[in-house]
This record gives C-alpha cells, sequence and structure tokens, in this order.
C-alpha cells in the first residue's frame, strides 16, 4: 500500500484517503471540461440550457464513486489479494455501464422493466444525465431511472461510509 507509513505513524481522518483519489479524478474531469468548452467554442456549437443541470450529475458521479471508492480500500486493505482482482470489475463496469452505447438501447430490445432493473448500476443515472445535459438536442432523460441510480447511490455512499468507518480502526494493524 502506497500511504502505509502515513497510515500508521500519524492519526488523522483515514477517510481522506480515497476521498483524496476521487478529488484528483474531480480535477481531471475539471480540466477535460474546460477543454470540451474550448472545442464547442472553437467549432461554433452552444450547448442547450439543459447544460445548467450539469453540477448536479458531476455531484452524483461524485457521490457514486465515493461510496464504491470506501467500499472497495476497505475491502481492499481487509483482504491484500483484492487488488487483483480490480481491473477485472473495472472492465466488467464499462460493460454494464452505457458509456459506450446508449441506455435506449435496453429499452428497445428488452422494454421499460429491464430499464428499470438496469438503473441499480448507480453510473447509469450518471452517464444519463450527462449525456442529456452535455447533448440535449435528441437526448431523453429516463426520469424513473435516474431516481432508481441516485437511490441506489445514496445507499452505497451510506454503507460505504459505515463499512469504512467499522474496519479503519484495524487498518494500522493490518498494514
Amino acid at each position: 500500500m502506497q500511504n502505509a507509513n502515513l497510515i500508521t505513524k500519524i492519526y488523522f481522518p483515514r477517510i481522506i484517503v480515497p476521498a483524496s483519489t476521487v478529488i484528483v479524478s474531480l480535477v481531471d474531469f475539471l480540466v477535460s471540461f474546460g477543454l470540451l468548452i474550448v472545442m464547442f467554442a472553437f467549432y461554433g456549437l452552444v450547448p442547450s440550457w439543459k447544460i445548467v443541470f450539469l453540477p448536479a450529475f458531476l455531484l452524483l458521479g461524485f457521490l457514486a464513486a465515493f461510496g464504491i471508492g470506501l467500499l472497495l480500500t476497505a475491502v481492499n486493505v481487509k483482504y491484500r489479494d483484492f487488488r487483483f482482482v480490480m481491473p477485472f470489475i473495472i472492465q466488467f463496469g464499462m460493460f454494464v455501464s452505457p458509456v459506450a452505447y446508449s441506455s435506449l438501447i435496453i429499452t428497445e430490445k428488452f422494454g421499460a422493466n429491464w430499464r428499470l432493473l438496469y438503473s441499480l448500476n448507480p453510473l447509469v443515472g450518471v452517464i444519463d444525465g450527462f449525456r442529456w445535459a452535455i447533448f440535449g438536442v435528441d437526448e431523453i432523460l429516463f426520469v424513473p431511472g435516474l431516481l432508481i441510480s441516485t437511490g441506489v447511490t445514496l445507499i452505497l455512499l451510506w454503507v460505504g461510509i459505515r463499512y469504512f468507518r467499522k474496519t479503519e480502526k484495524g487498518f494500522a494493524d493490518i498494514i
């Protein structure tokens, strides 16, 4: 573990370690979003009015990443070999999230009930929300799916914080 000396030598709120990873990714996103704005200006594109909702979807994505990150951090400390499984979990997550395809495909092929089930993935609401806010013209926001994704995100955040707080007392002993 990269921060083993820091965790075992001094006391500080250990939740800062996984939070810092998510915050660094947030800064990376803001730089990339700045480049997107420059590209919009260069090509003369004007985003739709829906772009004002982007901070809400950004917050939802931050909370989802932070909740999952807390869970995985605690599991990784407790079970050291879990880090070898992480790339497979991330790759699987790419396929079950609408990164390379639209969520509308789920509705077209399987029906609306399957899309509700698909919305149990917390990133579905985030990614669909980003598409809706940035592209806006042809995208339709699936509100029931967004509400389900938001609920799952809040549950994951709550479970992640509780599990992390419960297990953090033993981190220094395990490391």
